[in-house]
């Protein structure tokens, strides 16, 4: 690792965050430089990707349950360099380059003992309120979850690695496998990392919904088998017709709903196959309004997913692999000083900006 790459920070070192200090205002912040508790690193952040939860927070003041209670920086798809140890850490060195994995959990309630870590109910995940997140210069984070990433990952295939995460759990939560139907409602980050996770895994055939047209021509060029373009004024019962009908009428055996938007749960419900399932993605309203006795009555299971657990080692394995290309999700970069350039770029649907990721 060449130390141009990085740099050590000394006394004169500034470091800068990207605070959201309430909904609608956000700003970029001198703050102070972290130093490492026992057990963690300090890590100077090389990329981070702005999440759709990102932009939420900003302009909502709220990610589903978890409303804005203070001012926070945003950011958690991050990778960096460590640049300094905390007392303790064996299994990192300075200069090592990592994803940094943004959850916390306790690793001792019944949820982290049953392997399921990700619900841990005292998790503390890095930008969901009311705790800080990753969009700085330098944030230091346990050594336990850090994961490194070899050379030929580079820091911004480091950072698509939690929405990655994401997909892959999305596709096991479901049950999605080889030769196997699959409708994905919404062709955002996560719903295009899902079709390219979904073809590297040989699930097929793939349909994919949207209401722009231009991100349904980016799936059909990804590789989705049938693309959709959702007219938001046709009633949902006819949508989800149209889309079963793609696929030889009996709709789909799997379906990951990737808005969390209420009329496209509930095409997504009305689209899968009769006891088929179909898992929400997606975060949107608390409360929707979903077709019960559709569901209830053809035995289609509804799923919920929350992020992911057990995915960063395989994540980095499949990048490393180059069996799965998604750099090209990466439409804008920006310095992490034009942070508010680059979450202007993502919350406008004509910049064409699919991931916008902010590097240092």
């Amino acid at each position: 690792m060449s130390s141009q790459q990085y740099q050590i920070p000394d006394e004169n070192t500034k470091n800068y965050g990207v605070l959201l200090n309430k909904k609608d205002d956000l700003q970029v912040v001198e703050i102070p430089m972290p130093t490492p508790a026992a057990d963690e690193v300090q890590v100077q952040v090389k990329a981070t990707g702005i999440c759709g939860s990102d932009i939420h927070l900003w302009k909502y003041g709220e990610i589903g349950i978890f409303p804005v209670t203070q001012p926070q920086l945003l950011g958690h798809e991050s990778a960096g360099i460590v640049t300094a140890l905390g007392e303790g850490v064996t299994t990192l060195r300075v200069g090592d380059r990592v994803a940094i994995e943004a959850g916390i959990p306790c690793s001792k309630c019944a949820q982290c003992m049953a392997g399921r870590y990700h619900l841990c109910p005292v998790v503390v995940f890095k930008s969901t309120p009311p705790y800080d997140g990753l969009l700085a210069k330098y944030c230091t984070h346990p050594a336990r979850w850090l994961h490194k990433i070899p050379d030929n990952v580079s820091f911004e295939q480091g950072a698509l690695l939690e929405p990655l995460s994401v997909a892959i759990s999305a596709i096991e939560r479901s049950g999605a496998t080889f030769g196997r139907s699959l409708l994905i409602t919404g062709a955002g980050p996560i719903g295009l990392i899902v079709l390219a996770v979904a073809k590297a895994t040989g699930i097929s055939p793939v349909v994919i919904t949207d209401v722009q047209p231009s991100r349904l021509q980016y799936a059909k060029e990804m590789g989705a088998d049938y693309i959709y373009q959702v007219d938001p004024k046709k009633p949902d019962y006819e949508a989800a017709k149209e889309i079963r009908d793609l696929v030889g009428g009996e709709g789909t055996e799997f379906t990951l709903e990737c808005t969390g938007i209420e009329s496209s749960f509930r095409t997504a419900i009305m689209a899968t196959r009769d006891a088929g399932v179909c898992c929400l993605v997606g975060v949107g309203k608390n409360d929707q309004s979903l077709p019960v006795n559709n569901f209830a009555m053809r035995e289609v299971d509804i799923k919920g997913l929350f992020r992911y657990h057990h995915t960063y080692p395989r994540a980095i394995a499949l990048m490393a692999s180059g069996k799965l290309n998604i750099d090209h999700l990466i439409t804008h970069k920006y310095d992490i000083m034009d942070a508010l350039k680059a979450f202007n770029t993502a919350a406008d649907y004509s910049t064409g900006a699919i991931k916008v990721q902010i590097t240092n």
